[in-house]
């Protein structure tokens, strides 16, 4: 839940940038010809890379650009040593500027930040701002809480989840409105359809007992009998 929280949340911060790059336990190869070396972060963000869905990351495919900030979340199966040395070693030598390693089950959060060819470690993590990202770390009632640079938190995945649903809601109002506007048009354009005809009609009819008149005074004028000689 926390991995897709703040995957979501970053791609939400970067909604707007064409060329940051967000991805969610994604296989990462830095060495052409050498499968064997890689990592899947729980959430990997790279600045200067398009969006969109790949099957895996390969850096000499990408312009030779890797990850600039990691994610992990550690589990009950994962060790310190996995997480604080097997991964930091790795994500130091393959060029990431910021690894963050939040471990739900015993409240701890680090983080390392690049120093020259190092990853050093972060002194305070508490309100601690990404200097790539620009987001803020914080620890509430011992849960991590990200938070954007205007101070909205992260949504959680239920907030998103009901986000989801409240935008289905309002996607699917939207749309019986609009169904109820087009039949509305749609009657007021039959009714003026209907009156236009019925002007029509009337129109024709007028113009029947014109050409019956005209007929009936010629009739009139036939038998010597002059009309206005009448006072009717």
């Amino acid at each position: 839940e926390l991995i897709t929280t703040i995957k979501y949340g970053l791609e939400v911060h970067f909604k707007d940038d064409p060329n940051v790059f967000v991805a969610g336990d994604l296989l990462w190869y830095p060495i052409q010809g050498q499968p064997k070396i890689n990592q899947a972060p729980d959430v990997m963000v790279v600045i200067g890379r398009p969006k969109g869905h790949r099957r895996s990351y390969k850096t000499w495919v990408e312009d030779n650009l890797n990850p600039q900030v990691t994610f992990e979340i550690a589990s009950l199966t994962n060790t310190i040593k996995e997480l604080e040395d097997d991964k930091l070693k790795f994500y130091r030598t393959h060029g990431v500027e910021e690894y963050y390693l939040y471990d739900p089950n015993r409240a701890k959060l680090k983080g390392w930040l690049r120093s020259a060819e190092k990853l050093e470690p972060i002194p305070q993590m508490l309100g601690w701002v990404s200097p790539r990202l620009g987001i803020t770390f914080e620890l509430v009632a011992s849960q991590l809480v990200l938070y954007y640079p205007n101070g909205e938190p992260f949504a959680s995945y239920l907030e998103i989840s009901e986000q989801r649903e409240q935008q289905r809601q309002r996607a699917e109002q939207a749309e019986e409105a609009l169904e109820q506007t087009q039949e509305a048009l749609e009657l007021e354009r039959l009714e003026k359809q209907q009156a236009s005809k019925r002007a029509e009609q009337a129109q024709q009819a007028l113009e029947l007992e014109r050409i019956r008149m005209k007929a009936l005074l010629e009739q009139l004028k036939a038998k010597g009998i002059n009309p206005e000689d009448f006072n009717l």
